[in-house]
């Protein structure tokens, strides 16, 4: 038997070049498939994670999926705007337990600008119900106007500490046509990366857009009337809201507001008052509801990926079969010799076998360094640009059961050439051809 052992690997070390470039191909279609899957379930993951404390999401009428994408990943625009008594009635709702309004449209070096409230950071929360930590400095006060959190990846990229000034300009993109130059913001407050769209967000108090916008619409003469809506019953949502402001707030309309439920079982109910609601024509999303309508629009470009990728993986082990085919008319006088040294038909059999399976393991093996090794140079790019954040932890059951599957191929494909082998052993094992 060791003879035995010792004349297959020599054998395999003879054909090294064609071997290890069939290990190569099915390394790289491995790592492949591997990465399309990880990037895939890692994205639904990230996705999903964003909203994970917020009950409603309130757009003015529209579709849910766009009204999602815009308040929670910052993708795309609201097409109009909610007025802001709309956030002050809904505040006084007994089902809310907080909202938190978020006011888009100005910009800072192409980072969105989101006004909002300081209530954000308490009730904002991500992955299984975290707060936002802070990393430096602290949140806006109630009557700072002119104070900016940032997010980690903007800090980063512009490399801005407590105490810059951020000059923000009025729509978005990297190059803006008007700058409010003569109401800076300053970074009182630095968050903690998160891995979520947050990292890409420059937070300002609302009375600081109001304040930059003000007079800039040419409303300075009015436009004042209407701020103290509901002050005298203003119950505990709202301190922070009518309070300590400058008197500006109701200027400015609102792109969207986050709900959160005294109760998560109102959620349908509070949903059909809103979207039913008589000053304004609004639309209330749940927020998994409206992922999962994403995932279903997705889905048809996920699978095609899987798809394709599932096809290299098998055009690399068709490699590795032609390979082992093409050598089997050389291999003939070796199994002869095999023969003669007093090897059975059935052990010729598994030697040609175990071959395709440890050059199929040894792929997998390959593919599996290759896109750790990816993942690695991978990581810090997707987390900037996409906002994804990728772990990098042990492949997960899914993906073993695919290095599982891909080694069966393998296996199965390894029975072909063994099999002609063992027939051709055996007629030759009536006429040693040597």
């Amino acid at each position: 038997m060791r003879t035995l052992l010792q004349l297959a690997l020599k054998s395999l070390l003879n054909r090294k070049f064609t071997l290890g470039l069939t290990w190569l191909s099915i390394g790289l279609s491995v790592m492949l498939l591997l990465g399309v899957e990880r990037l895939r379930s890692e994205a639904r993951e990230s996705f999903a994670s964003t909203a994970s404390g917020t009950d409603l999401i309130v757009g003015a009428r529209g579709s849910p999926t766009q009204i999602l994408l815009f308040s929670v990943f910052n993708l795309g625009f609201p097409t109009k705007n909610i007025d802001f008594n709309t956030y002050v009635e809904l505040a006084q709702l007994d089902a809310t337990d907080w909202v938190i309004p978020l006011a888009m449209g100005d910009s800072h070096r192409g980072y969105r600008v989101v006004g909002t409230a300081t209530h954000y950071f308490e009730h904002f929360r991500i992955r299984n119900r975290e707060p936002l930590i802070f990393n430096q400095g602290s949140a806006f006060g109630l009557d700072q106007t002119f104070d900016a959190v940032i997010g980690a990846e903007v800090a980063r990229k512009l490399n801005y500490s407590i105490g810059s000034e951020i000059i923000v300009a009025h729509g978005t993109g990297d190059i803006s046509f008007i700058e409010h130059d003569e109401h800076p913001f300053t970074v009182t407050g630095i968050l903690e990366p998160t891995g979520t769209p947050v990292d890409q967000l420059i937070l300002v108090p609302l009375d600081g857009i109001a304040e930059m916008h003000h007079g800039f619409y040419g409303e300075d003469d009015h436009g004042h009337h209407h701020h103290h809506h509901g002050h005298d019953h203003a119950h505990d949502p709202l301190t922070g809201v009518l309070d300590g402001h400058n008197g500006n707030t109701g200027e400015v309309s609102l792109s969207a507001l986050l709900i959160g439920l005294e109760n998560r079982a109102a959620a349908l109910s509070v949903q059909r008052y809103i979207n039913e609601f008589p000053d304004e024509a609004l639309t209330a999303v749940l927020p998994g509801l409206a992922l999962q309508d994403l995932w279903s629009i997705l889905g048809v470009i996920e699978n095609t990926l899987l798809l394709i990728t599932g096809f290299v993986v098998i055009v690399g082990l068709f490699g590795m079969l032609t390979t082992l085919l093409t050598s089997l008319n050389e291999r003939r006088r070796e199994m002869a010799i095999l023969r003669s040294v007093g090897a059975r038909p059935s052990t010729i059999f598994s030697l040609l076998v175990g071959e395709a399976c440890i050059i199929t393991v040894a792929g997998n093996a390959l593919g599996l360094a290759l896109l750790y090794l990816g993942l690695m140079m991978g990581q810090p790019i997707l987390q900037s640009h996409m906002g994804i954040y990728l772990h990098l932890g042990l492949p997960s059951a899914h993906e073993w059961g695919l290095i599982g599957l891909i080694t069966l191929l393998g296996l199965g494909i390894g029975i072909i050439p063994a099999w002609r082998i063992y027939r051709l052993s055996l007629a030759d094992g009536v006429t040693p051809k040597l």
